[in-house]
């Protein structure tokens, strides 16, 4: 066990010193009242730099993280958080930043915005983004207050929002929060959602449908464009859940299934720190014909520049003090224009090998229920 620094503390050691004064001595009692001055000696350990210099790397080394093994975590796709886009997001030109600063003032800052949203657009396959949620399942809620407002706006109060059994976790709190029932539908013998089950199930009391792809099982909902169309024959909507989105980027997206909203991790897929590394970001995306409900203000580019929109006819209005979690932008993107086109697709791509090696290796010893290739 490692000792505090107290523990260590040796009087006459200094981590410091200080240099000869070049000017006159003053009395501390002349320039402070005396009744606020201390009685007491304030009590810091008297260690030399080494001593704490070793103190807080033997402590470093008593953590577990990313940089010294695997970290599974429920569900999330965890990867390396490359130190670049540490160093970046503490530029002083950006960390300095403070959000009442007037835009003319912060025009780089809302070009990484912009250039992020249209980065994310590209993958998602969507036609409009708003950065401001702070987390997945902050989304995932801004997600379904959308749904809502969608529907409110046709004068239209449906209740029921239908959740596959291989679906992602949180995915019933998140509507649950919105104001909705929330209703499984059951896998078929393929571990995928069954459609025949889906048909019974649809009709215009359902709001929406939240899918994850690949399900939490590991394999490709391949029958999603057929999904859509049933849900949107009764006016619901296909919301995407990013949790797995590592797995298809460059492959297919969202959009070609025929989604309308899509939650992403920047904090899973998109290299940033996760969980006590934080903080995270859950931007969404939405087709066009969702953009009007999106929260403001929304990033455009506005001639050379770009600015604010705050001008949203059904905006469900602001779910976060003010722009998002800038800071995971930075890294995010920088992420994203490191690993280019090609990049992303070879991550995905390694990310199913990885996922069809452990589970041949896990064969014989955990239960998989359905011993299918993962594919995209």
């Amino acid at each position: 066990m490692e000792r505090l620094l107290f523990e260590m503390s040796k009087e006459g050691k200094s981590a410091y010193s200080i240099p000869p004064l070049d000017v006159d001595d003053i009395e501390v009692e002349k320039v402070i009242p005396k009744n606020i001055l201390r009685s007491k000696k304030i009590g810091l350990p008297s260690l030399s730099e080494v001593d704490i210099s070793r103190h807080y790397t033997r402590l470093s080394r008593m953590n577990y993280g990313v940089d010294v093994g695997i970290y599974p975590l429920g569900s999330c796709t965890m990867k390396y958080n490359p130190k670049l886009g540490e160093d970046i997001s503490r530029m002083g030109g950006f960390a300095s930043l403070h959000p009442f600063l007037p835009e003319r003032a912060v025009q780089g800052a809302l070009a990484v915005m912009y250039e992020l949203g249209e980065a994310l657009k590209k993958i998602t396959g969507m036609d409009a983004i708003t950065l401001q949620p702070a987390a997945g399942a902050h989304g995932e809620l801004t997600g379904m207050l959308i749904i809502r407002a969608y529907h409110n706006s046709k004068g239209r109060r449906p209740t029921r929002v239908l959740i596959p059994d291989s679906a992602h976790g949180t995915n019933p709190a998140s509507a649950t929060i919105a104001g909705f029932k929330t209703e499984q539908t059951p896998s078929d013998e393929r571990g995928r959602i069954d459609i025949k089950a889906l048909e019974k199930q649809l009709d215009e009391d359902v709001a929406g449908m939240m899918v994850t792809n690949p399900n939490t099982l590991g394999l490709f909902e391949n029958d999603m464009p057929e999904v859509a169309r049933l849900l949107h024959n009764v006016d619901a909507l296909l919301y995407y859940d990013g949790a797995n989105l590592n797995a298809i980027m460059g492959k297919t997206n969202p959009g070609l299934m025929g989604c309308d909203i899509v939650h992403l991790n920047l904090h899973k897929t998109f290299a940033t720190p996760h969980g006590g590394g934080g903080p995270g970001s859950g931007p969404v995306c939405v087709t066009e014909r969702l953009r009007e409900f999106l929260p403001v203000p929304i990033v455009e580019r506005d001639g050379d520049g770009f600015r604010f929109d705050y001008d949203l006819k059904n905006t469900i209005g602001k779910v976060g003090s003010f722009f998002g979690n800038f800071g995971v932008f930075l890294k995010a993107l920088a992420y994203i224009l490191s690993m280019g086109d090609e990049g992303i697709k070879r991550v995905s791509e390694d990310a199913v090998l990885n996922a069809n090696y452990l589970r041949k290796r896990l064969t014989g010893v955990y239960d998989i229920p359905y011993n299918y290739v993962c594919t995209v």
